[in-house]
């Protein structure tokens, strides 16, 4: 997979390809990662990606010819454009599974007040963190990029991505570690016994119990078998 960002910010992205799991990954050519300062392909004399707006009010707007121009000198037919916008799909772990798949992702991170109207016409698809408000698209686009990044074979271990939080719809379990006792506090005689299906059961209905006391919309969202469903309603006599 590789990655490009259009960004006014490249160093923006240090940390994300320097740390931990994803610098390992890097290291080891497990994906290509490249930032576009779209101010570098700008026709304005003194350099100017924005100006004010039509119409008046605060702020300034992208323009489109830097961000188009430089788009073009990337964009292949194997590219998916992701605008990174408030309009846009709110962005989870199912996205971020479809995502890991593709062969080569282009983020455009804005700035300042927004973009101009006309550059969504370029675009694939846009895509929100959430219902808030940042400075501009790259903390979103950091925050993608690790979800996704993660998913590639090779990166982390795959049943250790199985379990987490989101990838089968719940909440994931407890984790605990040594020593066994802690301030009074025992870890679960389940996870010492080394009997496996009793563990993986344990794990399935903790997992429905965190989700349904911390995120119970997310049980609306998956299909349920019968078990599941008894010990909801388990749950909901307590």
């Amino acid at each position: 997979m590789k990655i490009s960002v259009l960004t006014l910010f490249p160093e923006y992205f240090d940390s994300l390809l320097n740390t931990s799991i994803i610098k390992r990954a890097r290291e080891k050519n497990l994906f290509e990662f490249e930032t576009v300062d779209f101010r570098a392909f700008t026709n304005e004399k003194h350099g100017h990606v924005d100006d004010t707006p039509y119409g008046g009010g605060a702020g300034m707007v992208l323009m489109c010819q830097p961000i188009l121009d430089a788009l073009k000198t990337i964009r292949t037919d194997q590219s998916l454009v992701i605008l990174l916008s408030p309009q846009g799909k709110t962005f989870n772990q199912s996205i971020a599974k479809d995502l890991s798949t593709k062969n080569h992702l282009i983020f455009i991170c804005g700035h300042y007040e927004g973009f101009d109207e006309r550059i969504r016409d370029y675009v694939d698809v846009q895509m929100s963190l959430g219902d808030f408000v940042l400075t501009g698209g790259e903390g979103a686009c950091t925050v993608m990029c690790d979800a996704i990044l993660r998913l590639l074979p090779g990166v982390i271990r795959q049943d250790s991505s199985e379990d987490d939080s989101f990838s089968n719809g719940l909440l994931e379990y407890p984790q605990y570690t040594r020593p066994e006792v802690y301030d009074g506090k025992r870890v679960p005689d389940v996870l010492l016994s080394g009997h496996h299906a009793n563990i993986r059961k344990w794990r399935h209905e903790k997992s429905l119990e965190n989700t349904y006391y911390h995120r119970k919309d997310l049980l609306e969202k998956i299909a349920l078998n019968d078990e599941d469903r008894k010990y909801i309603e388990s749950l909901q006599k307590d």
